[in-house]
């Protein structure tokens, strides 16, 4: 099953697209946490089959939002590719390395993004996003964490990383917290269609290749960092955890950062491709 959600900002609408056909989800309501808690992806595989969704033509639907609304928490995992954290000088990590994004840096796919005021080093991120399905708390195995995961999405975790590194404090998340910096979508992949185990992940700048690398180069697998993460936190249905990033970003030194009119494409297989444009901050007050 994919989930979307499509239309315009504010306006979107839920849909499901199950054994290709695509149906408003409506009935169930949007894919914020309650849809997560109430199971939503067997209550819509049931109104499919009771005949009760309306079918919808892809044709007639505009702009795709994020697939995930209102998340609780976005939680992201540092340097989970040993040649990113090559690249970035650091010694592959022992255990998970996190930090947090806020809610409001969720925008959709395609999204127009604004760089961070004052940003001279915004980079682009291709990473694989987990979405929690069921509440995980203190995951005796990776077995029980892999239960709790309901799907998967793309993610393009932007950074500054002046912000970041240079005034952060000691803790990542000033450089990644600005408003749009977590591009999600354009669909979410249910677990039980989707192998996160070895997929093909790219970006492109501008057109020209970027990063290129498999989920199975990853250093934590997503059971893991399930698993790892419930010790210390709940993780509740509809959190987003991003796993981390592979080589090939600018903070490598290899290239030039991300600046007005750049175009920045990520793509993973089975959860599709985005396009954003960035644009310079300015004052609109």
């Amino acid at each position: 099953m994919r989930l979307f959600r499509r239309g315009a900002r504010g306006q979107e609408t839920p849909l499901a697209e199950i054994d290709g056909t695509l149906y408003d989800a409506s009935p169930v309501g949007d894919f914020g946490p309650a849809f997560w808690a109430g199971d939503g992806p067997s209550r819509l595989r049931t109104l499919v089959a009771e005949g009760a969704l309306a079918e919808v033509d892809p044709q007639t639907l505009s702009r795709y939002g994020s697939p995930v609304t209102a998340p609780s928490a976005v939680i992201c995992i540092g340097q989970n590719y040993a040649a990113h954290a090559a690249e970035s000088g650091a010694e592959p990590p022992q255990r998970p390395i996190i930090f947090l994004k806020t809610p409001n840096t969720v925008v959709g796919p395609d999204d127009e993004v604004t760089i961070a005021r004052g940003s001279q080093k915004t980079d682009w991120e291709v990473e694989l996003g987990i979405v929690i399905g069921a509440p995980a708390e203190y995951c005796t195995s990776r077995d029980e964490a892999a239960a709790c995961i309901g799907g998967y999405v793309l993610a393009n975790d932007l950074s500054e990383r002046t912000f970041q590194l240079e005034d952060s404090g000691g803790q990542w998340s000033k450089g990644k917290c600005s408003p749009g910096y977590m591009p999600l979508g354009p669909w979410i992949a249910t677990a039980d269609e989707f192998d996160p185990s070895d997929v093909r992940l790219r970006s492109w700048v501008n057109g020209e290749p970027r990063q290129d690398s498999r989920t199975s180069d990853m250093i934590f697998d997503c059971a893991e960092i399930v698993r790892d993460l419930s010790q210390y936190m709940r993780l509740e249905p509809g959190d987003v955890i991003s796993t981390g990033t592979p080589q090939g970003v600018a903070l490598s030194g290899r290239f030039p950062y991300i600046g007005d009119g750049d175009v920045v494409e990520v793509e993973i297989e089975g959860l599709g491709r985005q396009r954003q444009q960035y644009r310079q901050w300015e004052e609109t007050r």
